[in-house]
């Protein structure tokens, strides 16, 4: 039977709490033990797929094709979980559960309330996770602030589970801050308000994790410990990382954050094999070649919104390499202001490499087009993803082929050149396009660079897309030097594309972005970091 750990967070939004728990997840993993994570998010929707990115940050995509909280990114870079549909729940989804489960009768004609039924699916959604991985752990992450009216029933379901489960079966473990005020003295009364609301929920934190600019010494913890009914060896520090979030598995085993956890649930564990971590931190470490990435996108989208794409970059130079990235954040709508090639340049200076991530809207459309453009005449590395691929394909249209009006049916209907489409446009039908979700089958065309950097023609790669390349413009593409690298399987819509004669220019339509890893980078983001690196010698 799976034991539970129970993360919560109080006092403010974006301390960590996804983050910290991947952490835990990865060093109980380096105990040899098997975990599940699961994020329960206080939202209305269904899922994160028609929120805003601005607002709540990148989708991110599970093999399984569900879209997710970009907190599941974390638990899957930092974990070896395979994160799926089951692994985020939301409100929204909760609700949908007991409405359906109340049309069909299955409540035996009882009035519908929070209590029991809406807690009794939070249960049953946290509780089947356990029992379908078979994990000894799973943690369990929930979204909000201790406080917050939408935060109430996954609260009053986490005191029913630590009441139903058992002393050594739950761990509760509380996120809070702990401000430094002028003059650098730390406070601590936000922590114990924020305990102080957690226990009126009806439940006791086992361990408090602090975050704080620095290290709690005794004298503080004891004081946190006292006011908080928690022994003093159950507060931790979360400090501010220098570098990397990756560092936190490092620091929290230091601080014996993990044998706290597992002496909670009474789990006599392997010795912490934290090496690969420190590993990865050494090189981090290493004063390395510098190498400057240039991402590309709309000003609003460009922190959250790509974090796997920032990720999988920083994973490539560091693991691969050793080396430094320096991200530099170009907004798009920026680009097309510039009055001309001087203003263009001067926007890309020093830069190694370029990257266009998936963008949605027409907003910054052009902007993105004079990226492509630049890096295609100036002979930079490039890496298009999602709309990042289309782009080639429009901007070889319009600038190779004569084609003016050469463009996307996502952002313009009568365009006598549309180069991407939806498929049942392609068809000629009308339909509103289905959105390709999840992990498919890519077949690599040989001798092509794509070839190279797999090693291998068939590979499986996650999709989010709506919109594909029109095939009847293939001849047209390959005359210009753009050629089709990748198809996908059974439907043959084209994957990929490369520029012939240039130094590393490929666009993707998949994200290869949700598979890698820090200590497993995936081999696209590595050859083009590469590609990037060999430009500067």
């Amino acid at each position: 039977m799976s034991k539970y750990i129970l993360v919560t967070s109080g006092v403010c939004s974006s301390l960590g709490k996804g983050v910290a728990s991947a952490s835990l997840g990865s060093l109980l993993e380096c105990s040899g033990l098997s975990i599940s994570m699961i994020k329960c998010d206080p939202y209305i929707n269904l899922d994160a797929g028609n929120i805003s990115p601005f607002q709540h940050g990148e989708v991110y995509v599970t093999e399984d094709g569900a879209e997710t909280d970009l907190d599941l990114g974390n638990f899957a870079r930092f974990t070896s979980v395979n994160v799926a549909e089951d692994n985020c729940i939301t409100i929204g989804k909760i609700y949908n559960q007991v409405i359906q489960n109340e049309r069909a009768g299955r409540y035996n004609g009882r009035t519908v309330q929070v209590i029991p039924h809406i807690t009794d699916e939070i249960k049953r959604n946290i509780l089947s996770v356990g029992e379908r991985s078979g994990a000894d752990v799973v943690i369990v992450e929930i979204g909000g602030t201790v406080g917050d009216i939408e935060s109430i029933p996954y609260l009053e379901a986490a005191r029913q589970l630590i009441h139903e489960l058992g002393k050594n079966e739950v761990c509760a473990i509380h996120i809070t801050l702990v401000p430094a005020i002028i003059g650098g003295e730390l406070k601590t009364k936000p922590t114990q308000h924020s305990v102080k609301q957690l226990q009126e929920a009806g439940i006791q934190p086992d361990i408090l994790l602090c975050r704080t600019a620095n290290e709690l010494d005794m004298p503080l913890r004891k004081k946190i410990a006292l006011f908080c009914n928690v022994a003093p060896d159950a507060v931790f520090s979360s400090v501010d990382v220098q570098k990397s979030v990756y560092e936190l598995p490092v620091i929290f085993h230091k601080e014996g954050f993990d044998a706290r956890v597992l002496k909670k649930l009474a789990l006599v564990a392997e010795r912490c094999n934290i090496r690969p971590w420190t590993t990865f931190l050494e090189k981090l470490n290493t004063s390395g070649p510098a190498v400057c990435i240039a991402v590309v996108g709309k000003k609003d989208y460009l922190d959250d919104c790509y974090k796997s794409v920032r990720e999988s970059l920083f994973h490539a130079a560091v693991t691969q390499y050793g080396a430094e990235l320096k991200l530099r954040k170009i907004d798009a709508e920026t680009l097309e202001s510039c009055k001309n090639e001087k203003e263009i340049a001067a926007a890309f200076k020093d830069v190694d490499g370029i990257v266009v991530p998936a963008n949605y809207g027409q907003r910054g459309f052009l902007g993105l087009l004079v990226a492509v453009k630049y890096a295609r005449e100036n002979d930079i590395p490039y890496l298009g993803i999602d709309l990042g691929m289309q782009l080639m394909a429009i901007e070889t249209g319009r600038s190779l082929c004569g084609w003016a009006d050469a463009d996307s049916t996502e952002f313009i209907q009568n365009s006598t050149h549309a180069i991407i489409s939806l498929p049942e446009e392609q068809t000629g039908l009308s339909a509103a396009g289905t959105m390709k979700l999840g992990a498919g089958t890519v077949r690599i065309i040989k001798d092509t660079k794509l070839a190279g950097i797999y090693k291998k023609l068939t590979i499986t790669e996650r999709h989010r897309n709506k919109y594909t390349f029109d095939k009847k413009y293939t001849a047209d593409m390959t005359e210009h030097g753009l050629i089709t690298s990748a198809i996908s399987e059974p439907d043959s819509s084209t994957e990929a594309f490369e520029w012939k004669d240039h130094r590393w220019g490929i666009g993707v339509q998949y994200h290869p972005e949700f598979v890698s890893r820090p200590m497993k980078p995936h081999p696209l983001f590595v050859s083009f970091i590469g590609a990037a690196l060999g430009k500067k010698q």
